[in-house]
């Protein structure tokens, strides 16, 4: 990953609702969720979470996808291990013995 990649993501995550939706899709799994169970389980209204939504896709955190009458919302997993990848890349001066690897999705 980019540090331009990483510096966008983390300034995405670097808001509490955005950080909130992240974290829900994530939950969601690889089968996402429609906008409206996000708005409807996080309390945010509908044209606030379309903008979080975009600049989480912005950053490329978050992957759309129609179906039907339904625009689907899911975190993007590769770009999450990524910039955790990123953080972690020169952890204990690279040695990498006393760090350990970030944890594999199970999702």
């Amino acid at each position: 990953m980019e540090t331009k990649n990483a510096v966008a993501a983390l300034a995405a995550l670097a808001q509490e609702s955005r950080l909130a939706v992240f974290r829900l899709l994530v939950q969601a799994g690889p089968d996402g969720m429609p906008a409206g169970k996000v708005s409807e389980a996080l309390g945010i209204p509908p044209s606030s979470l379309s903008f979080h939504l975009k600049e989480l896709a912005h950053a490329g955190l978050v992957t759309s996808r129609p179906d039907g009458r339904f625009v689907i919302y899911q975190a993007d997993y590769a770009a999450a291990t990524a910039l955790i990848a990123f953080l972690t890349e020169n952890c204990c001066e690279g040695s990498g013995a006393a760090c350990m690897p970030p944890p594999a999705c199970d999702c």
